[in-house]
């Protein structure tokens, strides 16, 4: 094995302690803002609820393949969600069997007031970042997520 492979496992073992530490205050954050948002709401009910308020109206069916997740369980997580008065359930225009899933302004101002905390925080933490650092963590993080070779400057 050569230097260069050793160096990059050793880079690579390095980012993944680093993902770890920041998963486990992701965690923590979503735990603390679906409490914020309605006590005793389970973290993933309020993962629901923020990927519909970023790319809502969805089915049921696009949200659980966006989250990856159990319709069945995604299915009580919009009932608890609507019965909150956080998002409402109509017919899709495209699919009389569907329903669309939007949030609503209730659900808009409660994500915001429960995330703010954790904006600022994150703000605060890159404070003396150059612009031109976080927009460029943002094109890593991106190119990572969805498997690219990150654009060179």
């Amino acid at each position: 094995m050569s230097d260069v492979d050793d160096d990059r496992r050793e880079a690579v073992q390095a980012l993944e302690s680093s993902f770890s530490e920041l998963m486990t205050v992701f965690r923590r954050f979503v735990s603390e803002a679906a409490e914020r948002v309605s006590p005793g709401m389970l973290p993933a009910t309020f993962k629901a609820l923020s990927v519909v308020s970023r790319f809502g109206p969805l089915t049921l069916s696009a949200l659980a393949e966006r989250l990856a997740a159990d319709k069945g369980f995604l299915s009580r997580s919009i009932t608890e969600l609507e019965e909150l008065g956080l998002v409402t359930r109509t017919p899709d225009p495209n699919d009389r069997r569907s329903r669309l899933i939007a949030v609503t302004e209730l659900g808009h101002s409660r994500l915001a007031d429960a995330r703010a905390p954790h904006e600022s925080r994150l703000f605060e933490a890159i404070a003396d970042w150059s612009i031109g650092d976080i927009r460029h963590l943002s094109t890593l993080l991106h190119a990572l997520a969805v498997g690219e070779v990150p654009a060179r400057d």
